[in-house]
Order: structure tokens, then sequence, then C-alpha cells
């Protein structure tokens, strides 16, 4: 797929909000865009995209793919809860990743998450168990490790519209990222399918800076709604007797243990930033941090309080 070839591309997780970005700019690009979709779902792609029915929890009926040149997984698991992720993003990749070698196609570009750099919770570490599957395949591959989306960090946009404090722990500073959003990280995933230079590599990327801490997200989100800036703080350690509560319960309740896991998530990223981790002191560094694209989240904010732009965070939502 080198120079100016445009093949076809087969891209999973394209009904999301990045995978329908990534299928945009694919189309842009003159690609022949083949959705990966399960039954019933295929009215979700965007238009151009050609739907395919499976189920990749199910490789028999991953035969009516077809022919493909290269893949672009936007797979992830909706709620991060351990059996959903193993499930995802580990076992489903791998139904994938074997439909691809089995075709021949390459590159394969996966989309991961920064945060696998200090992997603590069961979705990250499903994410890496199949980076290295993916990597020791012999498959030539792409993996992409975006920081923070818009979406993520949207979630108090109506509280600051409706005039409530903007929530943040501890004193708002403790973590740092370098927004990215849907479309500039879907033209890094594109490229990555012809840029020969970006092969064979993890690559973390994040969206144009300086990198921001929540209370300067905060600021701008107040600033885009012209609302006088209000901040409330939260302690971490609430979030600690939370998730000790749901610990316990979850030793005789499923649903507890996932309501636990959630927890911890919140709390991984209310206390790590979302920037390149130096492995050896643990530091993040947001000069390390490799930047791509245009538009800054401060941007998108105003764009949103113009209505020009919309967040649906469907299980994501937590304020």
């Amino acid at each position: 797929m080198a120079g100016q070839q445009r093949g076809r591309v087969l891209l999973a997780g394209g009904t999301g909000t990045i995978g329908q970005a990534t299928a945009r700019a694919l189309l842009r690009d003159r690609f022949k865009v083949l959705g990966l979709v399960r039954p019933g779902r295929a009215a979700a792609l965007p238009p151009g995209v050609a739907p395919i029915e499976a189920d990749l929890a199910e490789p028999l009926s991953l035969r009516a793919v077809g022919r493909f040149d290269a893949v672009i997984s936007c797979l992830a698991s909706r709620t991060g809860a351990p059996a959903e992720a193993w499930a995802v993003e580990h076992r489903a990749q791998g139904n994938l990743l074997a439909l691809a070698r089995e075709a021949g196609a390459a590159p394969f570009v996966l989309l991961s998450a920064i945060c696998v750099q200090k992997p603590l919770l069961e979705f990250q570490k499903a994410k890496l168990a199949f980076e290295r599957e993916l990597r020791e395949s012999g498959v030539p591959f792409a993996i992409v490790r975006p920081t923070a989306f818009f979406k993520s960090l949207s979630g108090q946009a109506e509280r600051v519209r409706a005039g409530k404090p903007f929530l943040l722990f501890g004193d708002g500073a403790l973590t740092a990222c370098k927004p990215i959003s849907d479309d500039d990280l879907a033209r890094y995933l594109v490229r990555c399918l012809t840029d020969e230079s970006l092969q064979g590599r993890i690559l973390p990327i994040g969206g144009p800076g300086p990198a921001l801490t929540p209370r300067a997200q905060g600021e701008a989100l107040f600033a885009a709604f012209g609302v006088e800036p209000r901040f409330r703080h939260v302690p971490v350690r609430m979030m600690d007797a939370i998730i000790g509560g749901l610990s316990l319960g979850g030793r005789v309740s499923r649903a507890l243990a996932d309501k636990a896991e959630f927890a911890r998530i919140g709390r991984y990223y209310a206390t790590e930033s979302m920037l390149v981790r130096d492995p050896v002191t643990g530091r993040y560094n947001a000069d390390a941090t490799p930047e791509t694209g245009t538009e800054t989240l401060p941007d998108f904010y105003r764009r949103l309080a113009a209505g020009e732009a919309a967040v649906d965070l469907g299980e994501h939502a937590v304020f």
C-alpha cells in the first residue's frame, strides 16, 4: 500500500466516535472502507462504508468478510469491566489478527491507549496482551497510543452550562494531558497505513500542546460558556473509600465487582497523567509526548458552546 495506491481497508470499531472519524478520513483519502460490525449495527456506520456484519467473538462468522488489504482496529470495551475487557481488547482483537494473517493483509493499525504504560487495570492488561501478540505475529503493524480524547474531557460541560461548579480531584493539578480530537487522531491512524516510518512502532501521540491540567480544562470550559469559574475540590481519598466499599461487595456480587473496577478506572484517570511516562523514574513528560493535528481542546469547547459540536458520553459518563 505504498505511494498513492488506495486499497480495501477493513475497519473494526467503526461505529464509535473515533471509528466513525476514521471511516470518514479513509473515505476522504479514497480508500474502500469495509466496516466490520455486529449484526444489526450497520446503520451506525458513516455513509460510504460497506458494512460487513459478523461477530468477532465467533471466528467462523468472519468468513463473510472477503478480500481486504489492511486493517485499522478501533475496537474497545465499552465499560472496562474485566470480563468485557478481555473479551474485546484481547480475544476479539486476536480473532481479527488471525483473519488479517490469513488474508495476507498489512499493515494492522491498532488504536490502543497511552495509559497502558502503567497497567493497573484489567482493560489495560488486556490491551497490552494483544499488543504483544500483534508485535510477535509477523504481521506489519503500527500501535497508536493516544492521550485523552475530547469526549472524555467533556463530561462536565452540562454542569458548567447549568452554572454548577467544575469538580476537581485534589488541587486540580495532579495530572495533565495533551488532548487530541477525533479527526486529528483519525488522520494519524490513516497515515499509519502508508507512512512506513510509522510502521513497526509503538506510537504515543497527543494533540497540539500545551499539556493541560484538569484545572486548565475547567477554565477553558468556563470561558467557552461565558460563565464565571467555580470549582469544587474532591479529595482522592473519597474515591478510595468508595472503591474499598465496592470491592468488599464485589466478593459476593459480580455487579459490584464491575462497579469497583469502574471506580478504579475513575481514580486512575484522576491521579495519572496521559503523557509519555519514563519507565525508570515513573515521571510523565509533556515535552516527550509527540503532537499531531491542529484542533485544541479550548477550540472544541468553543464549538460545543456554540452548538457546533456535541458529545454523547453514553456509558462513559461519570459526573
